[in-house]
């Protein structure tokens, strides 16, 4: 009895080596020059390149440590109404960022993928409380601090960005992504618990106890001063949720970093 045997190809797909990669990187790299040139021979202004987004994504952070600082300012001085000096700073720093957004479309393309994508940030980067104020419209004070805040967010998540780029590693750029949104977001609860509580709260007497309040109850040991108002209410319930959030991903850092070396030392 005669045995046919035919020899199969392997269906497994192979992983791309490292040299494929290096010359995929240098075709991409040789179609973006290509396109500059092409544009630049046809008189269309040229995109902008990968340093001068970065440098424009540095900027977007300074911009948004000085909103940060006016907005600051303009809630431990107190008043009923935000001054000339921060708004002229809220206009600046959304300018920039409005000015950040259509570069970033012109250098997609102008394509609506990229709009639509990106049309939250869009709507972050618009000076409302401005445009309020030039209107002539009277807000409360809690009006205007929740549209003050807008941009505010906006400049938050720029931040959170670059602070990924700082970081290589994916499980440290996770975490050290998410040390920072509780670092600034409980510095801005504690912004917007001053502003909205001081006036009815008797148990606080100024912005140290709304950043101890703050911080007490994101590492949700409580605090003994209660919010009255409904705002005050929901950051209580706020910042909770999110020191229970942050625990499992620092569990998660620690067993990354320091479960495969004590593996690696058993096995020695």
């Amino acid at each position: 009895m005669s045995q046919n045997l035919s020899i199969r190809p392997d269906s497994r797909p192979s992983r791309p080596s490292s040299s494929a990669a290096a010359s995929k990187s240098r075709r991409r790299s040789a179609s973006r020059t290509a396109a500059r040139g092409s544009a630049s021979r046809a008189g269309r202004p040229l995109p902008p390149g990968p340093r001068f987004l970065q440098i424009l994504g540095a900027v977007k952070v300074l911009a948004g440590l000085l909103l940060l600082v006016a907005i600051s300012w303009e809630v431990i001085a107190g008043g009923k109404h935000f001054s000339r000096p921060y708004l002229a700073v809220q206009f600046v720093v959304c300018l920039l960022f409005l000015c950040d957004f259509f570069v970033r479309w012109g250098a997609d393309g102008w394509s609506a993928r990229f709009f639509w994508r990106n049309l939250f940030y869009l709507l972050l980067s618009v000076p409302y409380l401005n445009i309020v104020s030039w209107s002539g419209v009277t807000l409360s004070r809690g009006a205007a601090m929740l549209l003050g805040l807008v941009p505010l967010l906006r400049a938050f998540l720029a931040m959170t960005i670059v602070v990924g780029w700082l970081v290589g590693n994916r499980v440290r750029r996770l975490l050290a992504a998410y040390i920072f949104t509780v670092v600034v977001f409980t510095y801005i609860s504690a912004l917007i618990f001053y502003d909205y509580e001081l006036p009815v709260n008797p148990h606080l007497h100024g912005f140290g106890n709304a950043l101890w309040w703050a911080w007490m109850n994101v590492t949700t040991v409580g605090a003994a001063i209660f919010p009255v108002t409904a705002i005050g209410k929901l950051f209580s319930v706020l910042l909770p949720s999110l020191g229970m959030m942050f625990f499992p991903i620092f569990t998660t850092y620690v067993l990354q970093e320091y479960a495969p070396s004590k593996t690696k030392d058993r096995d020695e």
